[in-house]
């Protein structure tokens, strides 16, 4: 391999972890997810709604002290 082409990659491999870590990638994740264990139970969510359950799911049932 070229010594310039492990210089290519960096910019991908970095853009791939920023996704990883901030959460960005979490549909593409349900997707591959979906395919490999529920291929046969219907469609997959929409983006839209698989972004609606994530919201109900982290503020749903908050409880606050004010």
């Amino acid at each position: 391999m070229r010594p310039t082409a492990h210089i290519a990659i960096l910019p991908k491999r970095f853009w791939t972890w920023l996704r990883a870590v901030s959460g960005d990638d979490a549909y593409d994740r349900y997707l591959e997810h979906w395919r490999q264990e529920h291929a046969g139970e219907g469609p997959p969510m929409s983006r839209r709604a698989f972004h609606r359950s994530r919201e109900r799911e982290r503020w749903d049932g908050i409880r606050r002290c004010c």
